[in-house]
């Protein structure tokens, strides 16, 4: 795939929404790094349903180590391996309150250093919270660079190299939120909804779903 053709794949994208963000509701930087390590395999519609009454309570890592691991767990059982997340996001508290005066640091190194933190998350923080121009390959964005030719690689780590470096500079800061609501509603996994795609002529898969 050329320059060109990335340039109006991302432009069309742009043009249908132009103000793309994360479908996970939070309400300030630290509650976005909670949700973010709460939605490892989970639906952001399930930690959000998760975090609606948590967040009206807590909202600094301060409020969240009083709360304890245990009364943590209440809120987010319904969430998977919620048990081990509770662990993380509690010791997690405590190094942002011991080394980082409550804030969550807008570094990757510091971020990648918390419990339950790793490239991916660290990347969608530091992208919506602090407008770093990262891309945080999950499965959806991993689908959809390389089924439509726009960054075709054979892991996350590849994928994400390509997409930083392939993607033109105007539309790397939204590049992620666009592939991945992209993957979540129209090039899904099975059936891709090729007929309603707005980049469908531009995409390279060869086995498009149209009747």
């Amino acid at each position: 795939m050329n320059r060109e053709k990335r340039t109006e794949i991302f432009s069309r994208l742009r043009d249908a929404n132009p103000h793309p963000t994360t479908e996970l509701k939070y309400g300030n930087p630290f509650q976005l790094l909670v949700a973010v390590i709460l939605s490892a395999q989970s639906t952001d519609v399930g930690v959000n349903k998760a975090t609606a009454a948590l967040f009206k309570k807590v909202r600094t890592p301060a409020a969240l180590l009083k709360l304890g691991e245990k009364g943590l767990r209440e809120y987010i059982k319904t969430i998977g391996l919620f048990n081990t997340k509770a662990k993380n996001i509690i010791k997690t508290c405590a190094i942002l309150v011991e080394h980082h005066g409550g804030k969550v640091p807008d570094d990757r190194a510091a971020l990648e250093a918390l419990p339950g933190v790793g490239r991916k998350t660290a990347n969608v923080v530091l992208n919506t919270a602090f407008g770093h121009p990262a891309i945080a390959v999950d499965t959806h964005i991993f689908r959809v660079a390389n089924r439509t030719g726009i960054a075709p690689g054979k892991n996350v780590a590849e994928v994400e190299q390509r997409l930083l470096r392939l993607v033109p500079e105007e539309f790397k800061l939204d590049a992620h939120h666009w592939l991945i609501l992209h993957g979540r509603y129209t090039c899904v996994a099975r059936k891709p909804r090729c007929q309603s795609c707005i980049i469908s002529d531009l995409c390279e898969y060869k086995d498009k779903n149209i009747d």
